[in-house]
């Protein structure tokens, strides 16, 4: 396996995973990242995950968290989100592959002949497959982190776990480093640290032909020196390659912890890489305003996957962003929208200085939605709807301000009397260029709207105050619009739109003027927002709620 031609060449970072799931690799990755940005490296980042299906797309997200959406349409694991908010790398397609991708690849290469006719296997095509996706990286950045997801002993990740071997190989010790991410519990009855599940765990990852480098080892304890000694000695690693990751109080407090560990001086010895000292002041400030807030507001979102909040994983972190522009704690009450259904919207919406509707996919709980949205337009609540959440705004306005009772979605009412919202069966395309065609027999993800696109800001908004410029650019992820056919009855009944694609045909963001701050947008603002960089919209949003609590 031959690298690409480049004058640079990359150095590759291997992050695996042992004694159980949701460890936090991507945490530790995206925070590593941020450790050797703030050396004046440049970073990337590759999330190779198992799991059969082509992309997370169309999972259920109580089994796998969010969808999160790239610049280029590209819907990937919600780890891409890690990375791109602690450092400057963006994400795209080829940042994220699973085995049904690479499988796909490679059944689609057979098929066409390319193999003349050999017995195709997983070594060496799926793993020459595999490697060929981890090189598109080389030249491109000055380190590249790869993520392996899953478990090491899960079978489906043993093609993933060989290819990385092979590139060791292939590349030289100078460019390759293994890291290994573990457990190490703490057993309160006993008063003890076990070093054992981390022992097995190296063990099994050696069996595979993998010495790991540098051992971060997640705890609730600091890890006293004997005890590193202890795991360097069973592991074979030295002693200052065995890093404490101990829990922290914010997830923005781990690069600095790391840091404190001596990670990323460790990394830079073994890849032979010299640069200057790091600075993170800012991720210093940044935890200090988190630990010292001035005030506090309370934000009630309304959705369908309260149960698992990981569903709302980017959402969650721009409002503690938004929180951050204000100087403020923001509390979140997830609310499930079928209890709103059945109960009184203003006995489970009390306290909130701020309602939210999320995304979403499905009929399940829209009308609970609708109501908590009512709730919030009658009573001058600060009201943030975003993707499904804006479409509902859109559904309640229609209902009870512009006197259409029969208005509703297409997606949860086909023969709707008022389709205020519905599936466009053709658009203009801003990413491709070229005219695009859907109906409801298309590919579930081909119908969608996917990826970033341009949108025109009309002056005067809110929309407009918070960018602070006339032409933005949004992520999306849906599959039905606002119908134009009601745009001009429902601006007469003073809905304004704030913001449309340029060619005006696709609106994009909806506001009430008669309200303290009442904004519906088509994309999800939350795939952009940065803890150094909050989102205009969630620090605004924030920002009103705040005013209402201290009755301003």
């Amino acid at each position: 396996m031959k690298t690409t031609q480049n004058t640079k060449r990359t150095k590759f970072i291997f992050v695996t995973g042992g004694v159980l799931s949701s460890l936090g690799k991507g945490l530790a990755s995206a925070a590593l990242g941020a450790l050797l940005e703030s050396r004046g490296l440049t970073v990337t980042f590759q999330k190779l995950d198992p799991y059969i299906n082509v992309d997370p797309g169309t999972m259920n997200p109580f089994q796998h968290g969010e969808v999160y959406v790239t610049d280029d349409g590209a819907e990937t694991d919600l780890d891409m989100g890690h990375y791109e908010r602690y450092t400057n790398a963006v994400m795209a397609q080829k940042n994220n592959y699973t085995s049904g991708r690479i499988y796909y690849s490679v059944i689609t290469k057979e098929r066409r002949g390319e193999y003349l006719g050999g017995t195709v296997q997983v070594i060496p095509h799926i793993t020459d497959e595999i490697k060929a996706a981890v090189l598109q990286l080389d030249g491109s950045v000055d380190v590249a982190i790869i993520e392996i997801g899953g478990t090491v002993g899960d079978i489906e990740g043993l093609p993933f776990i060989e290819a990385i071997r092979q590139l060791r190989g292939d590349l030289g010790r100078e460019y390759t480093l293994f890291i290994h991410l573990t457990l190490v519990p703490y057993i309160k009855t006993a008063g003890e640290v076990k070093t054992k599940p981390t022992q097995h765990s190296v063990r099994e990852l050696r069996a595979d032909g993998i010495q790991p480098d540098i051992l971060i080892c997640r705890t609730e304890v600091p890890l006293e020196d004997s005890l590193k000694a202890k795991i360097g000695l069973f592991c074979n690693v030295p002693k200052d390659a065995v890093i404490t990751a101990i829990d922290c109080d914010t997830i923005y407090e781990l690069p600095i912890n790391l840091y404190r560990e001596g990670l990323d001086t460790k990394i830079l010895e073994l890849l032979n890489i010299w640069t200057g000292q790091p600075n993170i002041k800012a991720w210093e400030k940044l935890v200090h305003t988190i630990k010292n807030p001035k005030n506090t507001v309370t934000i009630a979102i309304t959705g369908k996957y309260v149960d698992l909040t990981e569903s709302y994983k980017s959402l969650h972190e721009a409002l503690v962003h938004g929180g951050l522009a204000n100087g403020i704690k923001v509390e979140l009450r997830y609310l499930s929208a079928e209890d709103i259904e059945v109960k009184n919207p203003g006995e489970l919406l009390e306290g909130c200085d701020g309602i939210l509707v999320p995304g979403g996919f499905g009929k399940r709980g829209a009308e609970g939605k609708i109501k908590a949205i009512t709730h919030a337009r009658e009573n001058k609540i600060p009201f943030f709807g975003i993707c499904l959440g804006m479409q509902l705004a859109v559904v309640e306005y229609s209902r009870n301000v512009a006197g259409l009772a029969g208005a509703n979605s297409t997606e949860f009412e086909k023969e709707a009397k008022d389709p205020v919202i519905y599936l466009i069966k053709e658009w203009f395309d801003y990413r491709t260029q070229k005219i695009q065609t859907r109906d409801e027999s298309s590919d579930m993800g081909g119908t969608l709207r996917l990826g970033a696109y341009p949108c025109i800001l009309k002056e005067k908004t809110n929309a407009f105050k918070a960018y602070g410029q006339e032409e933005i650019s949004e992520r999306h992820r849906h599959r039905f619009e606002f119908n134009n056919e009601y745009r001009e009855p429902l601006e007469q009944h003073g809905l304004t739109i704030s913001g449309t694609s340029p060619n005006n045909e696709l609106v994009e963001i909806v506001e009430i003027a008669d309200h303290p701050w009442f904004l519906g947008c088509q994309f999800h603002p939350e795939f952009k927002s940065k803890p150094m960089k909050p989102h205009p919209l969630f620090r605004d949003f924030i920002s009103a709620a705040l005013a209402r609590k201290l009755g301003k």
